[in-house]
């Protein structure tokens, strides 16, 4: 309760933290933060383009469509996990100068790119519309998506952020891993290209799987999603990010000598 008391109290910080992230990034560019969504959708059209003769995927019916909804969600959650293994060293300035619960740096990081996710669901709706696979009932787990992705993404975040402070290669090594779990995700593609497959079994120990799955399922496929496997990865992102919320306090009284 203590945290959340003192979160309570740095709200302002908080706020103009989040605010900070989503425009900093691009500040001085014509196109300002809408750099956030057009990145992200150049991104997909080239992989609308290419992937379909390397994977043979192009019996997909609105492939385009199938490809954006996943590489939006994962942007959110690559660029969340990038800048926030960051986040500490890039404030080490304010980090030696002022008291604040550090925890505020890797929240502001993912609840940017949280509000960067949401406003991108417009580019997800147009697509919808415009291909006419429309909306469903099932539109309604939606939220429950966003918040495990959430709780997993801040819960890496905590950890990554603290680890990198001491080791600074630390985040090279992250990054890295991202790529290589870009294709261990199916976002570009279905499981069911690995039906009968041990790899099927692999790409499923990874939590971003189900949590596309679940996407695909709501928004592409218009049906209810493996509710089972989805509460499972909620309850163990929340376990994570409580997990690394005490680590990253745990490290963090050293912060101000390390950066």
């Amino acid at each position: 309760m203590k945290f959340f008391k003192e979160l309570y109290n740095y709200r302002e910080l908080l706020k103009s933290n989040i605010k900070k992230d989503i425009r900093g990034k691009y500040k001085g560019s014509f196109l300002g933060v809408l750099w956030s969504f057009v990145n992200p959708l150049l991104m997909t059209l080239v992989y609308a383009m290419v992937f379909p003769f390397l994977m043979r995927s192009a019996n997909y019916e609105h492939y385009t469509t199938f490809v954006v909804i996943g590489v939006l969600a994962w942007n959110w959650f690559t660029v969340s996990i990038s800048n926030g293994t960051y986040t500490v060293l890039a404030n080490a300035g304010i980090i030696k100068k002022v008291y604040f619960p550090r925890e505020i740096l890797p929240i502001s990081v993912v609840t940017s790119g949280l509000i960067n996710y949401l406003i991108s669901c417009i580019i997800i709706a147009i697509f919808l519309i415009i291909s006419g696979i429309g909306f469903s009932k099932f539109i309604i787990i939606l939220p429950l998506i966003i918040i495990t992705q959430y709780f997993l993404t801040l819960g890496i975040v905590f950890i990554t952020s603290a680890i990198n402070v001491y080791i600074r290669d630390f985040e090279y090594i992250v990054n890295f891993i991202i790529q290589m779990l870009f294709y261990a995700t199916p976002i570009l593609y279905s499981m069911d290209i690995f039906k009968g497959s041990k790899l099927a079994n692999v790409i499923k120990l990874n939590p971003m799987a189900t949590i596309m799955n679940s996407y695909k399922d709501v928004l592409y496929w218009k049906q209810m999603p493996l509710i089972d496997n989805l509460l499972i990865i909620l309850v163990f992102s929340i376990i994570l990010c409580i997990i690394g919320r005490l680590f990253f306090k745990k490290l963090a009284k050293g912060f101000a000598e390390e950066v």
